[in-house]
């Protein structure tokens, strides 16, 4: 009798653990992209697409440049933050560690500087989005070898997914257009479709997308026009891709009941802080803070670059990416933002499922 008391308590106390085990292996971050996300995995790869030099970093914590490209916090900082979760390292800055699959439960940032949907855009420089995913399933193994496959699927199931990628797809189209608009986004649209669905068979459930900016406002398209305008058909390419990402998403959420989404319409909010600015703060729409030349966007920005004294009222950092303030407004919207701008539901909503 003894004996068989001690076997029922021994099962309970198992499944109080693993039911324990479960609860405190935390949600977190995951993030796949371009330089708009990169925090610093290029800082280890042989390439030119670097952040990790000043003035990159200056407003950042410390001063120094990190592998952002900006001035400091990027988009994904924002977001992890908003939603009060630590925003997640580089994962070539902890693939190595000894303890990789424990930090890999607190959130991974696998973008990458240059980085694509498709694999021959900035080929050999950075981490294509295929790289990336290839990654994530390497720590989705070392995760389930630590807490095994339900644990995993669980805290994955719980996480957000961050996905900030098409830009540098966009720019190598536009330098060299071999087929139209309308066959260029739809074999992007149909290569995202396989990898989104890779990510969702490797656990993912909560998908935040964040589509690309009007790209022909930024400063390195603007100085293309002598006018300093934005360039009409770089913008259009931005809305046909975003639109496709929209509904690429909701075919998905048709598919899998249990995958749910958040879309941020970069391209429009972008555009309406642009023709808003002065209510944010903003006095500088078309020059880079960070450069030399025309619009400080003839020249990357560099160490020996001109610097703007006030990077809070510049929208643009460099000849491509948001400055921190600019990132910090935008990324409000897609936390708590409401349609047209963000949807079917802001990230914030899409957490609490």
């Amino acid at each position: 009798m003894a004996a068989a008391r001690l076997l029922l308590l021994f099962f309970f106390s198992l499944a109080w653990s693993e039911a324990f085990g479960q609860n405190v292996v935390p949600k977190s971050v995951y993030v796949f992209g371009d330089s708009l996300a990169d925090v610093g995995n290029n800082n280890h790869l042989s390439t030119l697409l670097k952040a990790d030099f000043p003035h990159n970093g200056v407003d950042f914590s410390g001063g120094k440049p990190t592998g952002r490209f900006s001035n400091g916090k990027n988009a994904v900082d924002f977001l992890a933050d908003k939603l009060g979760l630590p925003s997640p390292p580089p994962y070539l800055s902890i693939s190595s560690n000894s303890n990789s699959s424990e930090l890999f439960l607190n959130g991974v940032n696998f973008a990458s500087g240059g980085a694509g949907v498709l694999d021959t855009t900035n080929k050999g420089g950075c981490l294509s989005l295929n790289k990336q995913i290839s990654y994530f399933s390497a720590a989705y193994a070392s995760m389930v070898g630590q807490i095994g496959a339900v644990q995993t699927e669980s805290h994955l199931a719980n996480s957000i997914f961050a996905i900030l990628i098409g830009s540098n797809d966009i720019f190598s189209y536009l330098k060299n257009s071999k087929t139209t608009q309308f066959q260029f986004v739809g074999s992007l649209s149909s290569t995202l479709q396989l990898q989104l669905k890779k990510m969702y068979n490797y656990g993912a459930r909560k998908f935040v997308f964040i589509g690309v900016g009007p790209l022909g406002c930024c400063p390195a398209q603007r100085n293309q026009n002598k006018s300093g305008d934005c360039r009409v058909s770089a913008n259009s390419i931005s809305d046909h891709y975003n639109q496709a990402v929209a509904s690429l998403l909701q075919d998905m959420k048709l598919q899998h009941n249990d995958m749910n989404y958040s879309f941020f319409n970069t391209s429009l909010a972008l555009s309406e802080l642009i023709d808003d600015s002065a209510n944010y703060g903003f006095t500088e729409i078309k020059a880079a803070c960070c450069g030399l030349g025309k619009l400080n966007a003839q020249v990357a920005c560099t160490p020996i670059s001109h610097l703007c004294a006030n990077r809070s009222n510049h929208i643009f950092w460099d000849l491509y990416h948001p400055t921190e303030a600019a990132a910090a407004v935008l990324v409000s919207h897609v936390v708590d933002g409401t349609w047209p701008l963000v949807y079917p539901m802001n990230a914030r909503q899409l957490d609490a499922i």
